[in-house]
């Protein structure tokens, strides 16, 4: 058997195929989270520390910019910047793309349950100009969405694109979710886990966990090629883990954190539902 016959090999079988195209959809996706999460870091520094004279406080895995070309101090941009970024993107999105309107991951979980895995090739692509165009400009919101949205259009398109079936796109489609998750986060299972599990309340996909993980791994591997290997958030060594004793504290924690979130999602979505009703 001759070198091109071994690389051919795990294009025989069904589940080969699906690895090699999960780590396709990493490459892709971890390409378009670094062109995202570039754009979003140069517009935000552009505006605000240039344009508005702002320092930036940002974390240590994430400071591409800093403060270098510190321009005078503007305060009333704080008011403007807003608002022009949220009339520009929700011009974009209701122009262009309604399915990028809102969080990115319902979207993602729509599209999954609803459309056959279908997302339209142009959505990536709008979801994130409207979400840098608001996020840049000093939105308040996070990137968790946006870059799910984006990774899960990506895999939507590369499994269009190759002819495959309704359950393979919907592999490729989380496989996406997972490669853009764990690129912008720099946390590779944690991007692989969420995307099998957000589906259901109580279950997880799992014949799209070892495809998630892989392209998850891929796109982290091309993002931080790009922008280091560093955590997100740099803490000092004393914070280690010493005393399994600790453990108490952090279920502590947990048991706390847990009704804070579910007050969250429910005051989050109840504003929401009465504003837009």
């Amino acid at each position: 058997m001759n070198v091109r016959q071994q690389l051919l090999r795990p294009l025989q079988s069904h589940a080969g195929r699906i690895l090699v195209y999960s780590v396709l959809v990493g490459l892709l996706s971890g390409s378009g989270a670094i062109a995202f999460f570039y754009a979003l870091e140069w517009v935000n520094h552009l505006l605000f520390v240039q344009a508005a004279g702002v320092q930036q406080i940002a974390p240590a895995g994430e400071a591409i910019f800093g403060n270098a070309n510190l321009g005078p101090s503007r305060p009333w941009l704080f008011f403007l910047l807003p608002a022009i970024g949220g009339l520009v993107g929700g011009l974009i999105v209701y122009t262009w793309a309604p399915e990028a309107e809102g969080h990115g991951t319902d979207a993602m979980i729509d599209a999954f349950h609803r459309k056959r895995g279908l997302i339209r090739a142009r959505i990536p692509l709008l979801k994130a100009v409207s979400t840098i165009a608001t996020l840049g400009t000093g939105g308040s919101a996070g990137r968790e969405g946006p870059i799910a949205q984006i990774g899960a259009g990506v895999g939507s398109w590369v499994a269009q694109r190759l002819g495959l079936t309704v359950r393979e796109r919907r592999i490729l489609l989380l496989a996406g979710t997972a490669g853009g998750l764990g690129a912008i986060f720099r946390a590779p299972l944690g991007g692989a886990l969420t995307a099998v599990e957000v589906l259901y309340s109580e279950d997880f996909e799992s014949e799209a966990l070892l495809p998630s993980i892989l392209s998850s791994v891929t796109a982290y591997a091309v993002f931080s090629a790009a922008f280091g290997y560093e955590r997100v958030f740099a803490l000092p060594e004393e914070f280690v883990f010493r005393n399994p004793k600790e453990l108490l504290f952090y279920a502590a924690l947990g048991a706390v954190c847990i009704p804070v979130g579910m007050l969250y999602v429910k005051v989050f979505y109840g504003m929401r539902d009465r504003i837009f009703r």
